[in-house]
C-alpha cells in the first residue's frame, strides 16, 4: 500500500490562533510547525508498523508548515510554493493507493470549529459546490477521489473529524483537541495526541485492508460558488473569461471536471 499524505496546520493539538501560530509571520509560527511535523511522524511510525514504506506527505498550509529537518523516514516531502502545476503533480499522485488528511480544519463558519475556514482565512465566506458548503476535507477527498484514491483518515480537532465522516462514511478519524470557537479549543497533552493519531492509523489501514473505502467521487456536471469577504478580491477572480459574476462579492465556475475546478 502507497500512501499519501495531505497535511495542515491549523487542526494540530496545540494550535489555535491564526495571528502567532498560523500565519507565517506570527511569533509561535515555527513552533506550530514541529507540532504538526511531530503528529505527522506518528503517523508514520504507525506506518511503517503496518508494513508500509511508500509516504508521501504533501504540505498543504499556504507558505508551508512542515519541519523538514525533523521529518521522519521513509516519508518523503512534497513541498514548495508557487505549487507545480496540476499535470505535474497529478502524475506523482496518480499511483498512490490510499490518501490520509493530518492536522485538518473543519470548514469556514461552523461555531465551535477551532480555525475554521476555507482555502483563505482572510479572503473567503464560503465556497458550495452544486449548493453545498465544503470545505477543505471535501476538495482534498474529491481531487484525489477522481484519480480513484480514497481518503481512509483524518485527524484534527473535533468538528473536522464530524465533517470528514459525514463525507465519507467509514472513515477513521482521530480528534486531537476540541473546539470550543474559532481562536479557542481544549487540546489533548501532545503524546496522548500522538497516541491516539498511531493507533487511529493502525485501525485506518487495517479496516481499508478488511473492506476497502471506495474514492469519494460526485456526479457531473460541477458548479463551485465562491463567495469572498471583499470586493477587490472578487473582482480578480471575476477577471476570468469563464467566471459568472454573481453579486458584487460571489462568483461562480461551472466544469465537467472536478479537478480542474475544486481549487479555482
Amino acid at each position: 500500500m502507497r500512501v499519501l499524505v495531505g497535511t495542515d496546520l491549523e487542526g494540530v493539538a496545540g494550535v489555535v490562533a491564526f495571528e502567532s501560530q498560523a500565519y507565517s509571520d506570527g511569533r509561535y509560527y515555527d513552533q506550530a510547525k514541529r507540532l504538526l511535523t511531530a503528529e505527522i511522524n506518528a503517523a508514520v511510525e504507525a506506518m511503517v508498523e503496518e508494513g508500509i514504506d511508500d509516504i508521501l506527505v504533501n504540505d498543504g498550509h499556504g507558505p508551508g508548515a512542515v519541519w523538514y529537518e525533523d521529518l521522519k523516514p521513509p516519508a518523503r516531502l512534497l513541498h514548495g510554493r508557487p505549487l507545480a502545476s496540476r499535470q505535474v503533480r497529478d502524475a506523482v499522485e496518480q499511483d498512490y493507493d490510499v490518501c490520509m488528511m493530518l492536522g485538518q480544519h473543519a470548514m469556514a463558519g461552523v461555531a465551535t470549529g477551532n480555525l475554521n475556514h476555507t482555502q483563505s482565512s482572510k479572503a473567503i465566506e464560503y465556497i458550495k459546490l452544486n449548493g453545498k458548503p465544503i470545505g477543505e476535507i471535501a476538495q482534498f477527498a474529491l481531487y484525489r477521489g477522481a484519480s480513484g484514491i480514497p481518503l481512509i483518515f483524518l485527524s484534527g480537532d473535533d468538528a473536522a473529524c464530524r465533517e470528514a465522516e459525514e463525507l465519507v462514511p467509514g472513515i477513521t478519524t482521530v480528534a486531537v483537541k476540541q473546539g470550543l470557537g474559532r481562536n479557542s479549543a481544549i487540546s489533548l497533552a501532545q503524546p496522548v495526541a500522538h497516541e491516539r493519531i498511531r493507533e487511529g492509523i493502525h485501525k485506518a489501514i487495517q479496516s481499508h485492508r478488511n473492506a476497502p473505502l471506495s474514492p469519494l467521487q460526485w456526479p457531473a456536471p460541477y458548479v463551485i460558488e465562491k463567495r469572498f469577504f471583499h470586493t477587490d478580491m472578487a473582482d480578480m477572480a471575476a477577471a476570468a473569461a469563464d467566471v459568472e459574476r454573481v453579486d458584487s462579492l460571489t462568483v461562480r465556475f461551472t466544469s465537467d471536471d472536478i479537478q480542474e475546478l475544486i481549487y479555482r
